[in-house]
Order: C-alpha cells, then sequence, then structure tokens
C-alpha cells in the first residue's frame, strides 16, 4: 500500500465550476494553467503543486481520492475546504 502520494489540485467553492474545469481538462487544458487562474488555495499560484505527503497528512476524503483514485486522471471530491479537482501525479 503507498504510503506517500504527489499531487496537483485545483480548489474550487462550486461542483458546477469544478465540473467545469474538469470538462476544460478533458479538451486538453493544462492542468497548471487553470490552477493559476481559479484555484482559491495559495498552492494555486504554483500550478496547484502540492508535492509529496505522507498518507493522512491531508483531510479524510482528499487523502481518500489521492491514495486510492487514478493516477493522471483528474478527480472530484469535496471536502469542507470546497470542491477539489485533483491530478495525482504517483504513489510510492
Amino acid at each position: 500500500m503507498a504510503r506517500t502520494a504527489a499531487a496537483l489540485h485545483i480548489l474550487v467553492k462550486h461542483k458546477e465550476q469544478a465540473d467545469d474545469i474538469i470538462q476544460q481538462l478533458k479538451k486538453g487544458a493544462k492542468f497548471q494553467s487553470l490552477a493559476k487562474k481559479y484555484s482559491t488555495c495559495p498552492s494555486g499560484k504554483k500550478g496547484g503543486d502540492l508535492g509529496e505527503f505522507k498518507k493522512g497528512q491531508m483531510v479524510p476524503a482528499f487523502d481518500k481520492a489521492v491514495f486510492t483514485g487514478e493516477i493522471l486522471t483528474p478527480l472530484l471530491v469535496k471536502t469542507k475546504f470546497g470542491w477539489h479537482v485533483i491530478k495525482v501525479l504517483y504513489r510510492t
């Protein structure tokens, strides 16, 4: 089982906006560009890069998505902070 992961994410307030971002990604938009444009998280300035983190370091719903979801495929998850579009880069 993976103990660490690296991911990018875009944090927005509304599901509709998160769905729109996923559609833009499917059409070929660059994740980092969308993160800089839309994310309300400070990581947005870095293209949504969260770096590498350990299992259990993030809020439970986010953690579960990162450690069980597909790698390099945009995932959508809701937490107390809002809606996250997540792109898992790798797990170790």
